[in-house]
């Protein structure tokens, strides 16, 4: 070895150590991803490994990001733990969000590091791309953030490619893999059934793998939505904590693995879940997953809850900054029993009762198995021309001329095997060829992997628009889950669940492509398919068969955490022993409709809902764009309150709902306001008042300041279960 023994020796030492110093800089990557208060932060090792160091509030000089990994000691050489998109089969030893099989039978990834893109998609939006590939294996994958600047929202989703000679199976492929840091961790879930939906519980994550999951197939939220939130070194509080919402888009079977590592930082793993799913991949082709969509928020559950609702409106909901249809339903008054007279009747009724819309619901098609019960008919979609013998053209203009407009119900993924498209095409339907069918609610589910089924499912809905031109409406239901899955079309079963989703996609891209802003509820039974994925589709979705309206004050409760009221379809029935204002005030916290026979209303209350509608109307706009608060938790208090307010902080409803039927329960103390603009001043009153009653609230005008240092009373108590209180500028 050549030795330096020159004068100059030590001046070539330091200059060494410093090239090496610069080199080292040179090598290091640094991605931070920024919103508008926050950052997530990668960071590309010496071995070319990402890791994710941060997520958490932005700083201030973004060359500080580069000393993040050292302050938490986070060493990816030696564990791996904070991979941005953690490998099965090589060093890993924790779960993976990737695992595959080439076609030699070795399954294992090791994914290095290539190259990354910055794309700016307009002011608020922005794509962060990184490249990934594997050392030995052809295998690419690219990990995508997509950012909302202002809403503080992430999307971020997969695209995995194998340019190998030969097919590879994909044994599970995640959306999203996050890594966060915290001394202790707080999961709220929700669980539930038909008419029970959205039950939430709290637990702390413990080291271990906590698992959320669903293997129903086509109605994949019946047990479990995809929606969670995790609250870091303790439990967030509506206005305090550090919180992370997320919510998987996806419509069929997820999962989403929280896992607390040996160096106590929380490994989240979501996307489709890889159940009975071995995905068989051609080389060439791109398999993209769905998106994962959180937000985090250091200020509470209510911030994280305005931030993913102000990003739905913009971004996903279809129409979501636009107005929703008022309507008026026939489905509870006349279920499967109508014919043309009967609907003429109620037609009149939904002008009588001031709505927009009338939609008619189940039992208008069939003819050699006429729709008279849910046993049979349904996948014939032929108008029953003993019900309708004019047809729904007869409708339309029965509406028209009534001054309302007209909607229907379909549900066309289903099929009755008492059906003639039963009998015609018997291998459209999922099924075990060798076992017996197993029906739910007398139904089977057609096979969407299938290019012929979904030619099919889009005509349906498609001979509907082009033979009614003024349709304006369609209620989308789904009610069967996928027993003995098997797909007579799939070459590879393993691609099934997850293909029928991506056919189910299919057909709603081409149908939203011809039809782009037509509203369309999503039902599914009730809550049993409400997602993101979906919702891109929909103007808004069912929440739950139960209408039941106190039931409803805490089902629409926690659906309110994680989607906006504009897209809550809430209709005022028979459900339930709470008078009619009470039934149409909660049904008011969203998209108002009724379901109710109004020719059998007394007139006091007919008119109570003449006039709860024009209320409606008036504070629509705080109601469908403005910001939420929750004020009054009902699992914590004898009553509920909640308000909106306007994006002007001008104008604002509060509603206050009795939840308990304790002795003198009810609201003792003020309510504190929020979202006001403190230097304001608000007129207060109480509103929607069943005709006849008094108010116990004096009308009065306050400051912003005041109402959210003092609040108002809404005295809400026996003979007062349901109170609403305007709050609006005076100028």
């Amino acid at each position: 070895m050549y030795k330096l023994n020159t004068p100059f020796a030590g001046l070539a030492v330091v200059f060494l150590a410093l090239f090496k110093i610069s080199v080292a800089n040179a090598q290091l990557v640094v991605i931070p991803i920024e919103s508008k208060q926050n950052a997530l932060v990668l960071q590309v090792s010496g071995e070319k490994y990402l890791g994710m160091v941060y997520f958490g509030p932005k700083l201030a000089n973004k060359n500080e990001y580069e000393a993040i990994a050292l302050a938490y000691k986070l060493n990816h050489n030696t564990n791996g733990y904070n991979s941005a998109y953690t490998p099965s089969g090589t060093r890993n030893l924790l779960e993976p969000a990737i695992a595959v099989t080439h076609a030699d039978g070795n399954k294992s990834l090791d994914l290095k590091y290539v190259s990354h893109t910055v794309t700016s998609i307009n002011d608020d939006v922005s794509l962060v791309s990184i490249k990934l590939v594997d050392s030995i294996y052809n295998f690419e994958v690219t990990l995508n953030y997509q950012t909302y600047f202002n809403e503080n929202v992430t999307e971020q989703w997969s695209v995995i490619t194998p340019h190998e000679k030969h097919d590879v199976v994909l044994n599970k492929y995640a959306s999203a893999n996050l890594y966060l840091q915290a001394d202790s961790y707080w999961l709220k879930h929700f669980h539930g059934e038909w008419a029970r939906e959205m039950k939430p519980e709290d637990e702390q994550l413990n080291h271990g793998i906590k698992t959320l999951d669903s293997k129903l197939g086509s109605r994949a939220d019946l047990f479990q939505p995809p929606v969670f939130m995790v609250s870091l070194d303790k439990s967030a509080t509506e206005d305090e904590g550090e919180v992370l919402y997320g919510n998987l888009e996806w419509s069929g079977n997820y999962r989403i693995d929280m896992e607390v590592d040996p160096s106590n930082n929380l490994r989240l793993i979501a996307g489709i879940n890889n159940y009975a799913a071995d995905y068989t991949l051609k080389p060439g082709v791109a398999f993209t997953t769905p998106r994962f969509v959180y937000t985090l928020s250091n200020k509470g559950k209510g911030e994280a809850s305005r931030n993913l609702q102000s990003w739905a409106r913009k971004y996903q909901i279809v129409d979501g900054e636009g107005p929703r249809l008022t309507l008026l339903n026939n489905w509870e008054s006349t279920y499967f029993n109508f014919n043309e007279d009967k609907l003429s009747g109620i037609l009149k009724n939904a002008k009588e009762l001031g709505v927009d819309l009338f939609l008619l619901d189940d039992g208008w098609f069939g003819n050699k198995y006429p729709r008279n019960d849910d046993r049979q008919g349904l996948g014939d979609w032929e108008v029953n021309k003993a019900k309708l013998p004019d047809g729904i053209a007869f409708l339309t203009k029965t509406a028209h001329d009534d001054g309302v407009k007209f909607g229907i119900w379909v549900e066309p993924e289903m099929v009755n095997p008492k059906s003639e498209l039963y009998e015609k095409h018997p291998d459209w339907v999922i099924k075990q060829p060798q076992r017996p069918e197993f029906y739910m609610r007398n139904q089977l589910v057609l096979d969407l992997t299938n290019p012929k089924v979904q030619d099919y499912v889009f005509s349906i809905v498609d001979n509907l628009f082009t033979k009614n031109l003024e349709l304006a409406y369609i209620k989308w239901d789904c009610n069967s889950l996928m027993y003995n899955a098997n797909s007579a079309y799939e070459k590879y079963q393993g691609n099934f669940y997850t293909d029928y989703v991506f056919g189910l996609y299919h057909v709603l891209d081409r149908l939203r492509a011809k039809y782009p802003k037509v509203p369309m509820m999503l039902c599914s039974g009730g809550g049993g398919r409400v997602d993101y994925g979906a919702l891109k589709y929909f103007t808004e979705y069912w929440p739950s068969d139960n209408t039941d309206p106190l039931e409803r004050v805490f089902i629409q409760w926690e659906y309110s955490y994680f989607y906006p009221a504009l897209a809550s379809s809430n209709h005022v029935t028979d459900w339930g022993k709470q008078p009619i204002k009470f039934r149409t005030d909660v049904a008011m916290m969203g998209k108002l409709g009724f379901d109710i026979v109004v020719s059998k209303l007394k007139p006091e209350e007919l008119a109570f809902c003449q006039q709860a509608v024009n209320v409606y109307k008036q504070f629509s706009e705080p109601i469908w764009h403005g910001d939420q608060y929750r004020l009054k938790d009902p699992f914590e208090n004898d009553f509920a309150s909640v308000m909106y307010v306007d994006a002007a902080l001008s104008k604002a409803i509060m509603f206050n709902y009795l939840v308990s039927n304790r002795y003198k329960a009810g609201s003792n103390l003020p309510v504190v306001l929020k979202g006001l603009q403190p230097n304001k001043t608000y007129e207060v009153k109480e509103i929607n008042l069943f005709p006849g009653a008094k108010s116990t609230i004096k009308t009065a005008a306050y400051t912003g300041n005041f109402l959210m240092t003092i609040g108002i009373n809404p005295d809400v108590r026996e003979g007062r279960n349901s109170v609403v209180i305007s709050v609006e500028e005076q100028k």
